[in-house]
């Protein structure tokens, strides 16, 4: 039974490739006494392989246990769909770790950064008792992007918005922002905008071997990224992609 002295450890682990954890990360996956591992259904396998790689290349002993990940109810609105599906998830956390019967610290892999566009903070704040959270940075795929690039986040004297597809299609580009970075998009909402003056930086798979880059004005490459992308997904079974826009 997990009681208020129970750590938790979120270890952000970038974009799947281990040669990008940290060496904190790396020291806090062989000081964990386990290791939660979700698994995310039929073809996406990659996945937790990938999350088994990183814990390998650590040395790591720590207890193995893998979970099921749910799958969001498409027919709630959408906030209440992600409450609900935060609950599950936490659920089968919990379930995990009392089925493990193993004392000390319990460490989660993180894709980017906990901190940064994942829930995987508010997950933990649902566990009962409340454990101690601790958050090890990672490498985020913004930075992973503009690496890849070989590109500066800002303009000078510019400002960064960094938003999600969901939020793109509805409200467009602020007002006034010059960059804008895009997570969290399965349907290429650049597609919603007057691509007259905009440049996109758009990369998937990054840090890894499947890594796939394109780049240039918006209204040039936009079909290539869309077809692309598509042709990646069906190959492999899941992408993870992100983009950066910039205007004028």
């Amino acid at each position: 039974m997990m009681n208020t002295a129970r750590k938790i450890w979120l270890i952000g682990v970038g974009t799947g490739n281990p040669a990008h954890v940290t060496i904190e990360g790396m020291r806090a996956l062989r000081d964990a006494a386990l290791i939660l591992v979700p698994h995310k259904g039929q073809g996406k396998d990659d996945l937790a392989e990938i999350r088994y790689r990183i814990i390998a290349a650590s040395g790591s002993q720590a207890k193995i246990v893998h979970f099921e990940y749910p799958k969001r109810d498409p027919g709630l609105p959408y906030q209440e769909r992600v409450a609900s599906w935060h609950d599950e998830i936490a659920r089968r956390w919990q379930a995990a770790i009392a089925a493990a019967q193993t004392d000390g610290p319990i460490a989660l892999l993180v894709w980017g950064d906990p901190s940064l566009y994942d829930s995987t903070l508010r997950i933990a704040a649902r566990l009962q008792p409340k454990p101690a959270v601790q958050v090890v940075p990672g490498i985020t795929a913004i930075q992973a992007l503009t690496a890849a690039h070989a590109i500066p986040l800002n303009v000078v004297n510019g400002s960064v918005h960094i938003t999600t597809g969901r939020r793109l299609r509805a409200d467009g580009i602020p007002q006034g922002e010059d960059t804008v970075v895009v997570m969290l998009d399965g349907q290429c909402s650049f597609q919603s905008l007057d691509p007259e003056g905009v440049h996109i930086w758009w990369g998937a798979y990054l840090g890894s071997d499947k890594q796939r880059l394109i780049e240039g004005p918006l209204g040039e490459v936009g079909n290539d990224i869309v077809q692309t992308r598509a042709a990646a997904r069906e190959k492999h079974g899941w992408i993870m992609d992100i983009y950066l826009l910039r205007i004028g």
